[in-house]
């Protein structure tokens, strides 16, 4: 079983930064892939970054490379989303994720541990 707790959303101008945090605890949850997806409300959860479990294989979706950072400290248990150059289509409610092991897994249903979400909105 793994836990995942987010924190560090909130309101944020157009072009500004934010940097989101995942908690996540579990006897094994070093070794596992981690992932952050965003939901709008009426919207389908959609992708937005995912990190294996050693921080070597990054994936990010079209619409935030370039832009958003997914980095880890398995020391700590934590998974970071830095995201830069914020504009008013970022706004969601931001989901950590956890599964065993990374293969591409983009799709939502494919990610077994969940946290609650953190807001985040980015006003124009």
């Amino acid at each position: 079983q793994v836990h995942v707790v987010e924190s560090g959303g909130g309101l944020v101008q157009a072009g500004g930064s934010l940097r989101l945090s995942c908690a996540a605890s579990g006897r094994t949850v070093s070794t596992y892939a981690m992932g952050w997806f965003r939901q709008d409300p009426g919207k389908e959860r959609e992708f937005v970054a995912a990190i294996g479990w050693s921080g070597g294989t990054t994936d990010y979706a079209d619409s935030v490379k370039a832009r958003f950072t997914i980095s880890r400290d398995n020391a700590k248990n934590t998974v970071y989303l830095q995201m830069n150059t914020l504009t008013p289509e970022d706004t969601a409610v931001y989901y950590c994720a956890a599964r065993p092991y990374y293969r591409g897994s983009v799709r939502a249903v494919d990610w077994a541990y969940w946290g609650r979400g953190t807001q985040v909105t980015v006003s124009s």
